[in-house]
């Protein structure tokens, strides 16, 4: 009973410590990855949509790669697919969900500042002011347009079956290097330039060196992928203990742990002020997991959808369609970007019947 107890400890102190470096490692990520896109002379929301989400995406995409390549039977081979559908729905619904929460946190820290300084309270109640203006809604709901219709296709061709479908997945590889070049060739979008903070390797050099900032966003990617690999084997261990069957770890927990340092990196960018990189980063990683897992199921595996990854693939659309209705509305705020992580709750509310 004792060592049991002592297992358990363990598991739940290496999920925190696991938990810690990620934020740590996506600190110093951030950090390098603005000073590598400045290098680059890449527009500010190309360093989220490609830069950061590329950087936080290729090891869960590697991880895609391996499972579908060398998995030994179908079914470990499918574990590919279950990541492919499990991780735009974490991004779709928990990331953005923890992004509006965090706004909302931060608007209220700067109007309990305003009234500390000027003994009145600031103009307006929490959460109401809209994500930018017109042309930012239009630059969001942008990327969610090209989003939704290929996640559509995506579990379309799960639920069919017919000769030629695995060389579908050359399109998706196709859809993702459109993206790739369209963000990188779309400027700054007319944003004005800003200060970047001094690169943490080198805090004392004004510029850094360019070996410093390609040193510090490797190093900071290797620690971010084997701590995230690490926390998932975590909530492995854990989910059980706590009475949850290994699927219902595999395919509510573990996306949320896959995608922690996409989550991770829109906190540090919200907490410092900069909440379009923060929105780019979620999209952009979005973009990335509706293509190129998919592009490797497709080749290596039946990519045939059972009742679970259907209604993933379900309310994963619906909360794209949420944002999107907002955002061409002009209506996103950080209270209706937190109302996302409730699709969600309604995703593990729905698992019960189907995992019965």
């Amino acid at each position: 009973m004792r060592e049991s107890r002592a297992v358990s400890v363990i598991h739940f102190v290496l999920l925190i410590v696991c938990a810690v470096a990620i934020y740590l490692a996506c600190e110093w990520f951030v950090n390098a990855v603005e000073w590598l896109g400045e290098r680059l002379n890449v527009g500010k929301m190309a360093v989220g949509t490609i830069l950061a989400a590329f950087g936080t995406a290729l090891p869960e995409s590697v991880v895609t790669l391996v499972a579908v390549t060398t998995g030994a039977t179908e079914e470990a081979r499918n574990i590919g697919v279950g990541a492919a559908m499990g991780g735009p729905l974490a991004l779709a619904t928990v990331a953005y969900g923890v992004t509006g929460g965090m706004l909302l946190l931060e608007r209220r820290k700067e109007r309990s500042l305003v009234l500390a300084t000027t003994g009145r309270p600031a103009d307006g109640p929490d959460g109401v002011e809209a994500l930018g203006d017109e042309k930012d809604m239009k630059r969001l709901a942008k990327d969610q347009k090209w989003f939704l219709p290929i996640f559509v296709v995506k579990v379309a061709l799960g639920l069919v079956a017919f000769a030629f479908k695995p060389a579908l997945g050359l399109l998706f590889f196709g859809a993702y290097a459109v993206y790739f070049w369209r963000e990188i060739r779309s400027g700054d979008d007319g944003e004005e330039d800003e200060v970047l903070e001094p690169l943490k390797l080198r805090p004392k050099a004004a510029t850094p060196a360019p070996w410093a900032v390609v040193v510090q966003t490797l190093a900071t990617l290797v620690v971010i992928f084997f701590a995230s690999q690490l926390f998932v084997k975590q909530l492995d261990a854990i989910g059980p203990m706590l009475g949850l069957s290994a699927a219902v770890t595999a395919l509510l927990l573990s996306p949320i742990a896959t995608e922690l340092p996409e989550i991770m990196n829109a906190i540090i960018w919200v907490r410092q002020g900069k909440t379009k990189l923060a929105l780019a980063n979620i999209s952009g990683a979005m973009m990335i997991q509706a293509t190129v897992p998919s592009g490797l199921g497709l080749l290596f595996t039946s990519w045939k959808f059972d009742g679970a990854l259907l209604w993933a693939g379900l309310i994963t659309m619906a909360a794209i369609v949420y944002l999107l209705v907002t955002m061409r509305a002009h209506k996103l705020t950080p209270g209706r970007l937190a109302v996302a992580a409730l699709f969600y709750v309604v995703f593990g509310l729905g698992l019960i019947p189907i995992l019965a």
